[in-house]
């Protein structure tokens, strides 16, 4: 029956990728306000995301291993929600791993469009995948998913759109920031489209705080690293050795927060700007929010979407939640 089913080939990619000047603006901007801050989409690079996947095979990193799990038990029931032929379109395409469970146990996907702002990460997942499924239309867009990006049009036509969100990403963002991405990932959807977003969930803050303190150096490699990649590409001169990393549970805010800590006084110079830091100054350099069932709700709420469905593993650790416009 294969056969008779064109043999769809990835289309051309969708460049859609940030100016280079944006990570100046960026850096220039989070560095003059008090507290400095950096966002975090600018971790992955090549040596950032290799660093990311060396952290979800850490031990303490329970996060991945335990969506993964989820993803196994709960994909019929996803399938039966999602339904037939549906255009996948994946925010932050990662390793590619969670992708593989989702696109074979769903049926007859037609298409799938990752949207990656690494080149490097995006080229890696779509040529994988292409090998994986070479019935499923690969249509990459190289883009920032924090903003607003045009779908690709699958060459067969999609019964439904269904938007992929796993790892907690959202969680890495403000409140107003994860209402927009959502609000965002609303109009993609339309009418009767669906959105499958994994979340952690709010637990005993010492094996959250674990999670982001891993006993072999990783989570801290991955955190100065950012620091490495501001260093090679805007020609600034943070000393590696004068920071260092810290992730604490903010029990009032819900979320892990990282911080970069300057371990003496000192100077760093940004495209000719100086910018000085105090000994044990914080530069705020990720949020990561946990969620109560009804926390999460309500926030989709407030971007146009209801929960249809809802998946925790057996612990209460981590959940999957189907959304759907209102």
């Amino acid at each position: 029956m294969n056969a008779a089913i064109p043999r769809p080939r990835m289309s051309s990619l969708t460049d859609l990728q940030p100016p280079a000047d944006g990570l100046l603006e960026d850096v220039l901007s989070g560095l003059s306000r008090s507290p400095k801050r950096i966002p975090s989409k600018y971790f992955y690079d090549h040596r950032g995301s290799e660093l990311f996947e060396a952290i979800t095979r850490q031990p303490e990193y329970y996060l991945t291993r335990v969506e993964q799990a989820l993803l196994d038990a709960r994909m019929p029931a996803i399938a039966d929600a999602v339904g037939t032929g549906a255009h996948v379109v994946e925010y932050g395409s990662g390793s590619g791993r969670k992708t593989r469970q989702l696109l074979r146990g769903l049926r007859a996907p037609v298409a799938y469009t990752p949207v990656e702002i690494s080149p490097t990460a995006l080229e890696a997942t779509t040529t994988g995948l292409m090998s994986t499924f070479p019935f499923i239309e690969m249509l990459p867009v190289c883009a920032d998913f924090t903003r607003s990006v045009p779908l690709p049009r699958a060459k067969r036509p999609a019964r439904r759109t269904l938007v992929f969100f796993p790892g907690s990403t959202l969680g890495n963002f403000t409140h107003d920031e994860a209402v927009d991405i959502l609000t965002g990932m609303r109009h993609i959807l339309g009418q009767d489209g669906r959105a499958l977003i994994g979340i952690d969930l709010q637990k005993d803050p010492a094996l959250i705080e674990a999670a982001y303190n891993d006993a072999a150096g990783v989570t801290a490699e991955f955190t100065l690293n950012l620091l490495v990649r501001l260093n090679r590409e805007l020609g600034c001169d943070f000393d590696l050795a004068g920071f260092r990393h810290c992730a604490r549970y903010v029990r009032e805010q819900g979320r892990i927060e990282t911080f970069l800590v300057s371990l003496r006084a000192q100077e760093v110079h940004v495209a000719g700007r100086a910018f000085r830091f105090g000994q044990d100054e914080a530069m705020r350099v990720e949020y990561s929010h946990k969620y109560s069932r009804g926390g999460f709700a309500a926030l989709a709420a407030a971007a146009g979407l209801a929960v249809a469905e809802e998946w925790n593993d057996p612990k209460d650790w981590f959940g999957l939640r189907l959304l759907r416009p209102v």
